[in-house]
């Protein structure tokens, strides 16, 4: 949480009269997790998710964009339709702190100074990063800090629709998964070496997690002299 607001105070402190124009706001949602424990559903919130976005609108068609969001990701075997993992009986939550920078691009051209009830699609993509807690499951199945923290990379893969709702407010839904290039958020692989017999599961397939939610922005910045990129 101490990240989160730090990225806030730096966010709202960030005033500038460039001749461009910003949005700054919220993400509220849930989250869900899909690896080696738990349900494999790719769309099922289970834990509340809630951060902060900033925009920098470049075109009527992209953006540069930044948010970080924290969340508990949480898996439980005994949701899973897989009867393996429901008689294993292995669950875990993990606190999860997660900074994505990255390119937005709108479907149609979304020019936030032309005052009219418009909307459009949207993808995102970019690279994140997501610090979490490290932990293992030991030989009687008991889940057991490392009292160690790690940071994974990620791809975020969103789809969303927004709405310019008021001359200064954006309303928009969004779901995104994060492909990451890390398979210790469930602790099915141990970040110390010398635990490696506690790893289990698919070893080659990396997690995921999910953001299912709404996004809030409120835009300002003088009328943009839009670039060629």
């Amino acid at each position: 949480m101490r990240y989160l607001l730090l990225f806030l105070t730096i966010v709202f402190s960030y005033q500038t009269s460039s001749a461009q124009i910003y949005e700054i706001g919220v993400f509220a949602g849930g989250s869900n997790f899909i690896g080696d424990v738990g349900s494999t559903n790719y769309i099922s919130p289970n834990q509340a998710a809630i951060g902060a976005i900033l925009k920098w609108n470049r075109s009527p068609r992209h953006s540069f964009r930044v948010s970080a969001i924290f969340t508990n990701i949480e898996a439980v075997d005994s949701k899973s339709d897989d009867p393996r993992r429901q008689q294993r009986n292995y669950g875990f939550r993990n606190g999860l702190f997660e900074v994505s920078a990255g390119i937005e691009f709108t479907f149609f051209d979304f020019n936030l100074h032309e005052i009219s009830l418009k909307g459009t699609p949207y993808l995102y993509t970019g690279i994140s990063l997501a610090r979490h807690e490290n932990f293992f499951f030991d030989n009687n199945g008991v889940l057991t800090s490392e009292n160690t923290n790690s940071w994974a990379y990620g791809i975020p893969m969103v789809l969303g629709y927004k709405v310019l709702i008021s001359p200064h407010l954006v309303l928009g839904a969004e779901i995104g998964a994060r492909f990451t290039f890390s398979d210790e958020l469930d602790g099915s692989v141990p970040d110390a070496d010398f635990r490696q017999q506690f790893s289990f599961g698919n070893t080659n397939s990396n997690d995921w997690y999910t953001f299912t939610g709404l996004t809030l922005t409120y835009t300002f910045g003088q009328k943009p002299c839009y670039c060629n990129f």
